[in-house]
């Protein structure tokens, strides 16, 4: 894996009841032992930006990608992969073989490839939740252009740090990720008790 994360890490952060995860039994038998899938089942990821998809309630299993999406430009074997979550527009499959993540953007039908295993799509989730999370603006004596300025600065250290161990998340402006990063820098997706969304909305 490229990136170390641990189950510890993430609930020391986020607290243990904001940790989603996949049981075993969620996967086909051909991905379930994979590095990712035991990743997903062990360590998970927190809550708020990107959402793990729900195993169906009869079968116990993640859904297939054609059984979610048809991508013109898949290839045949991306069918069979399991559709691991949801992000932005687009959903999220995991390449048993690879170990790569995989972005099927729903209303493009369309797919590129995210991440280069799943640790990278645990990084790049942990980094930005937790600035969604604990980024503080100056309040009303601030001045707000200089925050924005500082939170910019945020997401494009969070971008290159990221980049240099995994390009793909951030390979272009076009990729999920690099909407998301562009929305936060923006001030949006703060919210519920976070510094950030009491500053901007109270």
């Amino acid at each position: 894996m490229l990136f170390d994360v641990t189950r510890s890490e993430l609930a020391d952060i986020f607290g243990e009841d904001r940790l989603a995860t996949l049981p075993a039994t969620a996967f086909p038998l051909s991905t379930g032992d994979t590095g990712g899938a035991r990743l997903l089942q062990t360590v998970g990821v927190p809550t708020g930006t990107l959402w793990l998809r729900e195993p169906d309630e009869d079968s116990g299993r993640l859904p297939l990608v054609q059984g979610v999406v048809d991508a013109e430009d898949a290839s045949q074997e991306a069918g069979e992969w399991p559709v691991i979550g949801w992000l932005l527009n687009a959903h999220l499959a995991l390449d048993p073989d690879s170990g790569k993540v995989h972005a099927f953007d729903a209303d493009e039908e369309t797919v590129r490839e995210l991440h280069t295993d799943v640790s990278s799509l645990v990084q790049v989730t942990l980094r930005f939740q937790r600035l969604l999370e604990e980024f503080t603006f100056s309040g009303e004596d601030g001045d707000e252009e200089a925050d924005f300025e500082r939170l910019e600065r945020e997401v494009e250290r969070i971008r290159q740090e990221t980049s240099s161990i995994d390009p793909l998340p951030f390979q272009d402006d076009e990729t999920v990720w690099s909407t998301v990063g562009e929305e936060i820098a923006a001030g949006q997706r703060f919210k519920g008790n976070s510094p950030g969304a009491r500053s901007l909305y109270e």
